[in-house]
């Protein structure tokens, strides 16, 4: 992972032209989550750094991603997440859950891949943002034991399904940008087939279902990045992974934003010397 979680330096840099300085800007970019199916969502990619080669009077692109759907684990996996960006740098969509049954039973690849489903493996992660899911479980009888593996987070290693217990999710990372130290990015757990669930990665995202009758899954935190509980029992519903977010940050006084798309949500707060902005839906562009 790129860049100091916690380091909100910037400051001017050199001129380019008539009115026009190179500024730096430090970024946190998380895209949305995989959504969960028998396997749990994968956490969407995460990057953070300090560029220092934004210029004043240009516009750059924001684009928050939005979570992934969960799915009924017995027949279709996960939906992926969607990408987030800043200017040229793009976190990738977490990967969705694997499913119960027919057909290709992985996880799906993402910035943190989605876990397996009954006895699939975990979709690979992007490198740099996030790490491959864990393997579902089978102990290979027509009605055996199956468990579904956790989906992956931008920093935790996932936890492989036992033998009726889902993974756990990967965690994702702690971060200072905002001016609160917060979680995001973390995997969503695996469904089981007993009572015993498996909980989410820290970092925004949902525990897995566990073998009641419903088994229905928990859903990924808003602008957490968190990946989609899988469905317990394969009965149940996977849960929605969380949408992503885009922060930037500057020291006061320096350069600000002058102009923001109408495409986009967002909050403008001020913590510890430094100017945050928090961008939370949509696309557009922003003029710096």
């Amino acid at each position: 992972m790129s860049g100091n979680f916690g380091n909100l330096i910037g400051g001017l840099g050199t001129f380019e032209g008539a009115g026009n300085a190179v500024v730096a800007v430090n970024y946190l970019i998380v895209a949305g989550a995989g959504g969960g199916s028998f396997g749990g969502g994968g956490a969407g990619g995460l990057l953070t750094a300090n560029d220092s080669s934004v210029t004043t009077g240009t516009s750059y692109t924001v684009t928050v991603g939005a979570g992934g759907a969960g799915n009924a684990a017995l027949n279709s996996t996960g939906t992926n997440g969607s990408n987030s960006v800043f200017s040229s740098f793009t976190s990738i969509g977490g990967g969705g859950g694997g499913k119960a049954s027919a057909g290709s039973l992985d996880g799906n690849v993402g910035g943190s891949g989605g876990g397996g489903g009954n006895s699939g493996s975990g979709g690979a992660g992007t490198a740099s943002q996030g790490n491959a899911g864990g393997t579902g479980y089978t102990d290979g009888q027509t009605y055996g034991i199956a468990a579904g593996g956790g989906g992956a987070g931008a920093v935790g290693a996932t936890v492989n399904s036992g033998s009726n217990a889902g993974g756990a999710g990967g965690a994702g990372v702690a971060s200072s940008i905002s001016g609160t130290s917060t979680f995001y990015a973390g995997g969503g757990g695996g469904g089981g087939t007993t009572v015993s669930s498996r909980d989410g990665g820290t970092g925004g995202s949902s525990v897995g279902g566990d073998g009641t009758e419903t088994g229905n899954a928990g859903v990924g935190t808003v602008n957490k990045g968190g990946g989609g509980g899988g469905a317990g029992t394969g009965t149940g519903s996977g849960g929605n992974g969380g949408s992503g977010v885009v922060i930037l940050t500057h020291p006061k006084g320096r350069p600000h934003i002058t102009s923001i798309g109408a495409g986009l949500t967002y909050a403008k707060t001020e913590a510890d010397g430094n100017t945050i902005y928090t961008f939370t839906a949509g696309t557009g562009s922003i003029t710096i």
